[in-house]
């Protein structure tokens, strides 16, 4: 038994839809409050089940979690009983590893076995264990758990292989109560580190150089409690750009912040998209005990132009265009004129969806780690698969402009990363059910 989507395509898409908070930023921030003993407030939270999911892996742990509005989450780790989470729940989200950071550097120990996730490629784990033995930390294996012990953090220079988020924000998370200062190098500049950081120096962490390659960490001696607002998921706002861009829709989605997809707008106006600046809006929040609320915020307008363009793509490490787009982009480009090229530069398996495309009609090829589209083609209404987070947003939004029905199935890959996606939709003119087979 699951659950699928049943597409009507050929609607037109307009109105105004607002993104929720960014999964990829709550996350760590979840993780983040294992570090004090005091109430941490999320806002902004997404409603999806990579955040259950993560609830049940603090849970675990021993510490309380509980939804005090629609959108803010109240944590508390003051009573942590256990120092690894079950392995069920941590091969069901690689987030989850995250709590290996905030356990060593809390309480001197961590177990935890290795992350899943999607099936996207190679994303070793490495990063994050030879930072944690760069700061002193015994590295071991016991059964499937990996082993972390450390009578004490120190402050290291650690030079990271590649510039991984999530070895970043681990390593955020074990150096904010470390002894002495450290050095992270050739760390991820995402927007969704930044908000890591912010939260911790919120807590009381000294850390400088955040947004660059470069970041240091005074270690502190301990942490306390914050009310933090998580910042828009810049993921699901492009997905909402090509949702309009793909139907010749118009289009205004509220919380999209225009600094944090400049490379993702760009290469849409050179696909021959309009996007104009909206108006500014506050962003959703419930205010905390510190008094944080709401912050004003950007939207943007998206326009479908009259005929759109092929483009060649790089998908790459912040700045560059996010690899979460790439696959909604794919889908954009089947109705572009031309041959485009995109190349994944981050995962190398992330073009599984491109089997799903062409069950729709799509001209579309793959060498290596490049797809190579041709357009445009006309789509059809066909029976897919959501095979991930993102695969999943690029057959719908393929459906959305395909003559006839598409059914998306294992549509559960989709509800980890976008709230009430479908119903977005629909508010915008789509016509979608979601059903149980």
């Amino acid at each position: 038994m699951g659950q699928t989507l049943v597409i009507e395509g050929g609607r037109r898409l307009e109105g105004t839809v607002r993104v929720g908070g960014a999964k990829n930023a709550v996350l760590p921030c979840m993780a983040a409050a294992l570090l004090t003993g005091e109430d941490c407030y999320l806002e902004n939270v997404p409603r999806i089940a990579d955040v259950e999911f993560m609830i049940q892996v603090l849970e675990s742990l021993g510490g309380r979690v509980e939804w005090s509005g629609a959108h803010c989450l109240r944590l508390n780790a003051a009573n942590i009983t256990a120092l690894s989470p079950p392995a069920d729940l941590v091969t069901s989200q690689r987030a989850s590893f995250l709590v290996m950071g905030s356990l060593l550097g809390r309480f001197g120990y961590a177990a935890c076995p290795p992350p899943g996730g999607d099936v996207i490629g190679q994303r070793p784990i490495d990063v994050h264990l030879a930072g944690f033995a760069a700061l002193g930390a015994t590295i071991g294996r016991e059964a499937e758990k990996y082993v972390a012990k450390a009578q004490g953090l120190r402050g290291a220079t650690i030079f990271l292989d590649y510039p991984s988020v999530l070895g970043t924000e681990n390593l955020l998370l074990a150096t904010s109560l470390s002894q002495g200062r450290s050095l992270l190098v050739n760390a991820a500049c995402e927007p969704e580190v930044v908000c890591l950081a912010e939260m911790l120096q919120a807590m009381g962490a000294r850390i400088s150089g955040v947004g660059t390659h470069t970041i240091e960490v005074e270690g502190a001696a301990s942490l306390h409690g914050v009310a933090h607002n998580i910042i828009p998921d810049r993921i699901e706002a492009g997905t909402f750009a090509i949702a309009a861009a793909i139907t010749g829709g118009d289009v205004e989605i509220e919380g999209a912040r225009p600094d944090h997809l400049m490379a993702f707008t760009a290469k849409l106006q050179e696909v021959g998209v309009r996007i104009e600046p909206g108006r500014a809006i506050p962003l959703r929040g419930s205010p905390g005990p510190s008094g944080l609320g709401s912050k004003g915020n950007m939207c943007l307008r998206v326009r479908g132009g009259d005929a759109l363009r092929a483009v060649s793509i790089q998908a790459v490490p912040y700045p560059g265009l996010a690899t979460d787009l790439q696959a909604p982009m794919a889908a954009l480009l089947t109705q572009a004129h031309g041959t485009s090229y995109i190349n994944e530069r981050v995962f190398e398996n992330r073009l599984l969806y491109v089997g799903e495309l062409r069950k729709m009609g799509a001209e579309v090829v793959t060498t290596g780690t490049t797809a190579i589209i041709q357009g445009p083609t006309p789509l059809i209404g066909s029976q897919v698969r959501a095979l991930d987070v993102r695969a999943g947003a690029a057959v719908v939004l393929a459906a959305l402009v395909a003559r006839g029905t598409t059914r998306v199935g294992e549509i559960h890959h989709l509800d980890r990363g976008y709230e009430a996606l479908d119903q977005k939709l629909c508010s915008l003119g789509a016509v979608i059910q979601r059903i149980e087979e």
